[in-house]
């Protein structure tokens, strides 16, 4: 196994990560967001209001994209697996 091998597993690592997690991170960017734009404009301070529409927005979203992460997951598997044989040359 090269250097180049190992850095390109790496980074298509890295990049799956990113992908399977960007869904997440953008809805609890989003609804903090609008949030806390809420809270500043009612002046309400409860700090069950910032987490329950978070959870429950990140519910929704694991649920909707739960497909595509499944595929994303089992194509790099598959990808990994089929090429170990080129790996150990």
């Amino acid at each position: 196994m090269t250097d180049t091998t190992i850095l390109f597993l790496a980074k298509e690592a890295i990049k799956l990560t990113i992908f399977i997690a960007a869904p997440f991170l953008i809805t609890a960017l989003v609804v903090g967001l609008v949030i806390s734009i809420f809270q500043a404009v009612t002046q309400i301070q409860e700090m069950t209001l910032t987490f329950v529409p978070k959870i429950l927005a990140l519910i929704l979203v694991f649920f909707l994209t739960l497909p595509w992460m499944l595929k994303k997951l089992i194509n790099f598997t598959e990808n990994l697996i089929l090429n170990i044989p080129n790996f150990i040359k």
